[in-house]
């Protein structure tokens, strides 16, 4: 019973990582990468469907996207799209290719970009404090409900805070990178 809380526990903890490892990857610093545009969703046929289903995305160069479409007919509406998810990109089209050049960032750009890492970060380290305290309380709900005892109740409160300290741990990690990435000229 202990072990499955504390299985459901780290299993939740990782999901938090990894949703806090997806929310930066779609920060942008000054490198080009498809994932950039994963966000981005095309009105397509009267559908919002995502870019990737409609087009291939590769790297042209360092600072240059390229959407290769796979209906012609949607080329219009896929620059459209890109242009107005809000991510200060400018595509311009060459026929069925849209190249999608992305912007030096300013210094002022990247701090705010950091700070925004960074609030992501508190908010990973929040869901994963939270997870901590719902193991905490099942714990002592089989302690209060006399299924297990009060020796079970501390190694299991410090396996669940060892585990908690590695998921922080894992995105002070994830943070630390990011910020570097970002204030990389």
């Amino acid at each position: 019973m202990i072990n499955d809380i504390i299985k459901d526990a780290k299993e939740r903890m990782n999901k938090s990582v990894d949703a806090l490892k997806s929310q930066m990857s779609k920060v942008r610093t000054g490198r080009a990468h498809p994932s950039i545009l994963d966000g981005v969703r095309v009105n397509y046929y009267g559908a919002e469907t995502p870019l990737k289903q409609l087009a291939n995305i590769t790297i042209e160069d360092s600072r240059t996207l390229a959407v290769t479409v796979f209906d012609k007919s949607t080329s219009g509406a896929v620059e459209k799209a890109i242009m107005s998810a809000d991510l200060g990109l400018n595509p311009a089209a060459a026929g069925s290719v849209i190249r999608v050049p992305l912007p030096a960032l300013t210094e002022e750009r990247r701090k705010d970009l950091v700070k925004v890492v960074r609030a992501e970060a508190e908010q990973g380290r929040v869901a994963v404090r939270n997870v901590r305290r719902d193991a905490n309380g099942d714990i002592k709900e089989l302690l209060k409900e006399k299924e297990i005892t009060e020796d079970d109740d501390h190694r299991a409160q410090d396996d669940i805070q060892k585990i908690t300290d590695d998921a922080i741990k894992k995105i002070d990690e994830l943070l630390t990178a990011k910020e570097a990435e970002l204030m990389e000229v």
